[in-house]
């Protein structure tokens, strides 16, 4: 009598992997603020392509079309928004990206004094690229700063929850501040970027003056205004 073996169930492998989202917070009229992504496009048209996106619509008041309609229109400009928050699920299609929770972001929150043992600060997380960065790779390191000891090429891209401090040519893109820190800055030895960004703050280079290329530079927050000034 032959003995019937079952076959042996293959278990699902499941594996954790964080990635760097992008959140939109429209503001009414939609139409006004579709008219700034368009603007953002038009000096970056790749800008968004293959990034996570996630629409924040808590501070508009949009109907379940109305948000359909949004959606439809980012995916017009390539852009894919891959996750919707500040909406009732029950209120949207289900053909539209799901509502996400659980989003996290750094914010200083301010709390009534108190009398506590004073404690010396733990030493700033940074990383160190002993190599230069090429064009095509991403170094994403949301906990800290970021120093390059050689250049960053063409497209290529840096994204630091600290500041960025690159000792070479910095012609790709660099992204500092990402988790709400507006006192990060942006230092390169020769300034060719393709865009810069600090606390969601942006310019592209063509708003870079002709001035400042190709020498040291650094970017900084001056309220919401970002500064591009030569280091000295």
């Amino acid at each position: 009598m032959d003995t019937q073996v079952e076959p042996q169930r293959q278990l699902v492998r499941l594996r954790g992997r964080s990635y760097v989202a992008f959140v939109f917070s429209p503001s009414m009229p939609i139409a006004g603020w579709l008219e700034e992504i368009d603007a953002t496009l038009a000096r970056s048209p790749g800008f968004f392509i293959g990034r996570p996106i996630v629409l924040d619509l808590s501070s508009v008041d949009l109907s379940p079309h109305g948000v359909a309609h949004l959606v439809s229109s980012l995916e017009t400009r390539s852009i894919r928004v891959l996750g919707i928050e500040g909406m009732d699920a029950n209120l949207l299609d289900t053909r539209l990206p799901p509502v996400l929770t659980g989003g996290r972001h750094c914010a200083v929150e301010q709390i009534e004094p108190k009398t506590v043992e004073v404690k010396p600060p733990p030493p700033a997380a940074s990383l160190l690229l002993e190599s230069p960065v090429r064009s095509g790779q991403r170094i994403v390191f949301v906990e800290g700063d970021v120093t390059v000891l050689g250049s960053v090429g063409s497209g290529a891209e840096i994204v630091a929850g600290g500041s960025i401090h690159v000792y070479g040519t910095l012609r790709g893109r660099a992204m500092a501040g990402i988790n709400g820190n507006s006192a990060a800055r942006i230092y390169c030895q020769k300034i060719e970027a393709e865009l810069l960004a600090i606390d969601g703050y942006y310019q592209t280079a063509e708003d870079i003056g002709e001035t400042l290329r190709r020498r040291p530079a650094q970017a900084w927050l001056d309220g919401d205004v970002m500064r591009i000034t030569p280091l000295s």
